[in-house]
């Protein structure tokens, strides 16, 4: 068999500038086109080293992960000894993800080893035109499948990241939710600077009168129910694209957050009601004013 020294190498450039890149996205590192191809060049070293006398020294492990570093240097940059680990986990989570899928893949459909006559028999295949074939293209298909994971697994994580347990009790009865918290949000009451929470208005009503959602959704002072009439704001808000419009919001007993293991009361918050589910899939049913998770006072066991 004719080993071409030139298109392995060619090749593993190549990988590992897609490798290096496919980490850069997951650790949201910029990305300078020049370092990636730097750290791919000093990868592909060992590569050629193979095929010279220092072939057991390229082999050795410590070897190997002194490569390993001198290619994140590269590519990356040097800032403190944590920002290298993070690039070098990365570097072989790629590697791992990308080249284990390619051998998951590889074998789903290749022939099965087969002992005969005590001698262990392996397919033809190896080296020749076709699985050439199918490292070029399969790296590249199962590059883009990996990185579009990484994408969807870093989007749930920022998001669940910023989904809270939150509590609100009205009159007694306690209202459990599930609350996004939104920098966007800046509901606050013109006149008392009081932060808004938005909720789902199908869930308020498991705790709120009936009469009072009604009332809310009318946005009127007029004839509001008595026991809640002092508990009643009008809030202006301002929505991209139209002018300024007005929601009503009540004032509960107690509010109630779940955030970093640790629950905070907020004294001073209003819950407004939203006609429209604020999460399409369910994830959260109300939003929450960041100003009332850094306002919130830490509850202690007693």
């Amino acid at each position: 068999m004719v080993v071409y020294v030139d298109v392995i190498w060619l090749l593993n450039v190549c990988f590992d500038a897609l490798l290096l890149w496919l980490a850069a996205l997951m650790l949201k590192r910029p990305v300078i086109w020049w370092r990636l191809l730097a750290g791919a060049l000093i990868g592909s070293l060992s590569v050629v080293l193979l095929f010279t006398p220092f072939s057991a020294i390229a082999q050795h492990p410590l070897v190997k992960v002194a490569v390993s570093v001198l290619i994140v240097l590269a590519a990356f940059g040097f800032k403190r000894p944590r920002y290298i680990i993070e690039n070098m986990l990365a570097f072989y989570f790629a590697t791992f993800a990308v080249g284990g899928g390619m051998l998951a893949v590889h074998y789903l459909f290749a022939p099965q080893l087969s002992v005969q006559q005590e001698w262990l028999m392996v397919p033809p295949g190896a080296g020749d035109p076709v699985s050439w074939l199918f490292v070029v293209i399969g790296f590249p298909v199962l590059w883009l499948f990996s990185r579009r994971r990484v994408e969807n697994i870093r989007e749930k994580k920022l998001r669940f990241e910023h989904i809270i347990d939150v509590i609100v009790v009205w009159e007694g009865r306690p209202l459990a939710l599930r609350g996004l918290i939104d920098s966007g949000n800046q509901l606050f009451d013109p006149v008392t600077k009081t932060p808004v929470m938005v909720v789902d208005r199908e869930k308020a009503k498991e705790v709120l009168p009936e009469e009072l959602t009604m009332h809310m959704a009318a946005m009127t002072f007029d004839d509001p129910p008595r026991q809640w009439a002092h508990r009643l704001r009008l809030i202006p808000y301002r929505v991209i694209g139209s002018g300024p419009q007005m929601m009503m919001a009540v004032k509960p007993d107690r509010m109630l957050l779940l955030y970093e293991d640790q629950w905070l009361e907020v004294k001073q918050g209003l819950v407004a009601l939203s006609a429209d589910p604020l999460s399409a899939d369910g994830e959260y049913s109300c939003i929450v004013h960041p100003k009332m998770v850094q306002a919130g006072r830490k509850l202690t066991a007693s």
